[in-house]
């Protein structure tokens, strides 16, 4: 039933004061959650940029260890190392609650191998290979970490603009309208009750006279 449709009655006087507790309670929760999530929110992104910086800093170490490796066994030789690797790495994707938002949760699968995952052999390479490979496989680690990150920051600031209009609407609209209904309605019954005490007062008067007469 819209705001303006409640009749100036007993019964109408309470239905607006349930959909004031209510609209103030739902306001109330609202307001924790969207607290709740600016201090996700902000502690993520501390998160991400101290992600970012380790993770260029993991992309120059593989460029380097792939660089001395093509010095120390050749371009060919790092080539046929890669090729040689015969499981893909990947990742499984879930999700995690927090504050009633969804969050992905990214599980890297195959990223870090042992020697022998990695298909080529241990005997026919030098060290150099497999630090190469372990320089690739922290970067790959750190690329899902990162991702989760930001989808995480992505999600995030969605629903606090979702719930920041929420929030708005129930403080600026939806309360300060049942505020009004409710002074409206108190204020016709006010008016009403002053009516009926005068039209009774009226009547014994009109008794009182009556009874005066012979």
């Amino acid at each position: 039933m819209p705001v303006d449709d409640i009749k100036p009655t007993r019964s109408g006087l309470l239905i607006v004061r349930r959909r004031m507790a209510l609209a103030e309670r739902v306001h109330r929760l609202l307001a924790m959650k969207l607290d709740g999530m600016m201090l996700e929110l902000i502690k993520l992104a501390d998160q991400a940029a101290r992600d970012r910086k380790e993770l260029e800093e993991k992309y120059a170490a593989a460029r380097e260890m792939v660089a001395v490796a093509a010095m120390m066994e050749g371009e060919t030789g790092v080539l046929l190392a890669a090729l040689s690797v015969e499981a893909t790495p990947t990742y499984t994707a879930g999700h995690k609650n927090v504050f009633g938002v969804c969050l992905p949760d990214l599980e890297p699968v195959m990223v870090k191998k042992t020697l022998d995952q990695r298909g080529y052999s241990v005997l026919g390479t030098s060290s150099v290979i497999d630090d190469a490979a372990d320089a690739y496989e922290d970067l790959l680690e750190a690329i899902v970490a990162s991702a989760e990150l930001e989808g995480s920051i992505k999600r995030l600031l969605d629903d606090i603009e979702r719930t920041r209009r929420r929030v708005n609407a129930l403080e600026f609209k939806v309360i300060p309208e049942l505020v009004e209904k409710r002074r409206f309605i108190e204020d016709q019954r006010d008016e009403m009750e002053r009516q009926e005490w005068t039209r009774l007062r009226r009547i014994k008067k009109i008794k009182e006279k009556r009874a005066e007469k012979p």
